[in-house]
């Protein structure tokens, strides 16, 4: 019975909850750090749910594209996963949860240069640097290609959204790396932000985040079982941040945001569900993503706790 739960999804529910949650973009605050993210008209909000039995349920803003931002890096995990696997991967990066903001020094000082998990910037800037590549924009580069292929998504490099990143300097993002590399877990410091920026700014729609998001749902994709459940297992405790361990309570399922408003919500062995709305809580949390996923695991009882 529990894999049926998400295909009992109906359009009109769906509609329904849009609306409910398009009300509660009041209550939050495009970023501003990021000049191309604040001109992002909060009140733009699209939805897919992509179910395991070929279903799809679409709602609003779905033809919008925008940057992935943070929602790329469980899958720059499970691209490092299939590539070197576990134990070379996790010898570079922890699988704690943070009780700080996403791109928090105090938190790095705290740990002594260890990144504490992928998710957190510090641990993404980590990964980023094991890509393989000549630089930035070739790393970037070989992780769509590969998404793209696996997930039968359309990536691609958003080039404006990438000056407006490099523009707004990444100084937070600069002190993690120096101190990642004085700690002696990161070499190569710009290297390593440039194919961070890239990354990020791999851009689609929630129809191509959906898809991606079927990587870690579906049993029968080329994806190694233990690798899902890593990052699956990751995306639970440390996907939203600071609010990972409430909304997991709340939610139930594997989650990660993005600063850019993208959302998306693994529906282990039944779907995917993919958010967008730039308008963002004080975790970096996108508010009308996170409304729209409560009613719907609450009123599909989705839980991955039962």
């Amino acid at each position: 019975m529990a894999l049926v739960k998400l295909a009992t999804l109906t359009s009109a529910q769906l509609e329904a909850w849009v609306t409910q949650a398009q009300a509660a973009t009041q209550q939050g605050q495009l970023p501003a750090y990021i000049p191309l993210l604040a001109q992002a008209n909060p009140a733009s909000f699209g939805v897919q749910v992509q179910c395991e039995s070929g279903q799809i349920f679409a709602c609003g803003a779905v033809a919008g594209v925008f940057p992935l931002m943070s929602v790329i890096k469980p899958f720059v995990l499970l691209y490092l996963l299939e590539q070197l696997g576990r134990s070379a991967v996790f010898a570079q990066v922890g699988m704690e949860p943070s009780d700080q903001r996403f791109n928090s020094l105090m938190q790095l000082e705290a740990d002594q240069g260890w990144p504490r998990n992928p998710l957190i910037n510090s641990g993404a800037i980590v990964l980023a640097s094991l890509l393989p590549k000549k630089d930035g924009r070739s790393g970037s580069e070989n992780l769509r290609q590969w998404l793209n292929s696996h997930a039968g998504c359309s990536l691609a490099l958003d080039e404006s959204m990438l000056a407006s990143v490099r523009a707004a300097g990444n100084e937070r993002n600069w002190a993690l790396a120096r101190l990642l590399e004085h700690c002696g877990h990161l070499e190569m410091a710009e290297s390593a932000i440039d194919t961070y920026n890239h990354v990020c700014c791999l851009s689609g729609t929630v129809a191509d985040l959906a898809r991606l998001g079927m990587l870690l749902a579906q049993p029968r994709t080329p994806i190694a079982l233990q690798h899902r459940r890593i990052v699956n297992a990751i995306m639970t405790t440390c996907g939203l941040y600071q609010a990972s361990g409430r909304f997991a309570a709340q939610i139930g399922l594997p989650t990660k945001s993005g600063v850019s408003g993208a959302l998306l919500s693994v529906v282990p062995n039944q779907g995917a569900i993919a958010c967008y709305g730039p308008a963002l809580d004080l975790a970096g949390n996108s508010v009308v993503g996170l409304f729209l996923l409560e009613k719907l695991t609450q009123a599909l009882d989705l839980s991955i706790f039962g």
